[in-house]
């Protein structure tokens, strides 16, 4: 199946578990999602639970946080995390705050699923990777699904978490074709995974970056290079203790991160690598990030911009031959 058949199996499995569970977002019903996920759902479930949204991000995520103090279980679609700014109000003042201000009285299960990156030449208003922005944020679970399997099965995890959840869908990798991993039910918003081991650097990254890291390591496996490739999967809370074990493994670590790089979760992960495992590294933490302007429009000014296979492969040579970092 490919990533988006994989998005829409976990919304129709968790509609038809929990009656609780309605999709709200701009154009989810009929037109079937800006990005064709929720095709079919509004004939399957009808317009009670498939509910298109009036074009105000404010209103309508503003309206899953009220659903979901109320008891139900909503999935809020925001079609670019760049729009999702206008719900930023929402999001950080209401549902990551509610709980606390509350003493625990309430909470706020409300999941928010915002597509993400670039890579499709649709400009700066509809391309940035803010995830790292809301990992800042308390109160919040950022949740990341790189795979055909967690994008089948993360979506339950969230739903299941009395805190709100953002789940962040890059837009690339909707079109990615894969096999669901036999046997699998459930995966969970804990623990990040090892996507492939090695013993001379990890490489540690989320979303469509995985993808490339995982090219990168291909490629650097021909020249005697073994890169682990660690996906995060979640971005708060970070499971620090995965990345401390494989860091303390290989002694060096690069940071593949599509977010830009001043401020970014790629030096928030270093800070901790320093802070944690300093002791058991053999050359610097080196990262790779998207280039520190709004993500252009042209193909070949978009490529040049993002983190790339080639990009991350020459990081890995200067950290693994100690020539300097990235």
């Amino acid at each position: 199946m490919t990533y988006r058949d994989a998005v829409r199996e976990g919304i129709r499995d968790a509609m038809r578990t929990d009656p609780r569970v309605f999709l709200m977002g701009e154009d989810v019903g009929r037109y079937g999602g800006s990005y064709a996920v929720s095709r079919g759902l509004l004939e399957e479930f009808g317009p009670e639970r498939i509910r298109d949204a009036p074009l105000s991000e404010s209103a309508f995520v503003g309206a899953g946080i009220g659903a979901a103090l109320g008891g139900l279980r909503p999935i809020v679609e925001v079609m670019t995390v760049n729009f999702s700014l206008l719900a930023l109000d929402q999001i950080m003042n209401n549902a990551a705050t509610l709980s606390h201000m509350s003493g625990g009285q309430v909470s706020v299960p409300v999941v928010i699923r915002l597509a993400t990156g670039a890579g499709r030449q649709l400009a700066a208003q509809h391309s940035h990777s803010l995830e790292g922005w809301y990992a800042h944020i308390p109160g919040l679970r950022i949740a990341v699904p790189s795979t055909i399997d967690d994008a089948r099965f993360m979506l339950a995890a969230a739903l299941a978490c009395p805190d709100p959840v953002l789940l962040f869908e890059h837009l690339y990798l909707y079109n990615m074709e894969g096999d669901l991993t036999p046997g699998l039910e459930r995966v969970d918003l804990d623990h990040a995974a090892i996507r492939r081991g090695g013993r001379d650097v990890t490489l540690i990254t989320y979303g469509w970056s995985l993808h490339k890291c995982l090219a990168a390591a291909e490629d650097l496996a021909k020249e005697g290079v073994e890169a682990e490739v660690l996906d995060l999967r979640t971005l708060r809370p970070l499971d620090d203790a995965a990345i401390m074990l494989s860091v303390r493994r290989t002694r060096r670590a690069v940071i593949v991160d599509e977010g830009w790089r001043s401020g970014s979760l790629s030096a928030e992960i270093t800070t901790r690598i320093v802070e944690q495992a300093f002791y058991d590294l053999d050359a610097p933490v080196a990262r790779v990030c998207t280039v520190e302007a709004p993500v252009p429009y042209a193909k070949h000014l978009e490529d040049a911009a993002l983190p790339s296979p080639a990009r991350i492969s020459s990081a890995v040579r200067a950290v693994v031959t100690g020539s300097g970092a990235h």
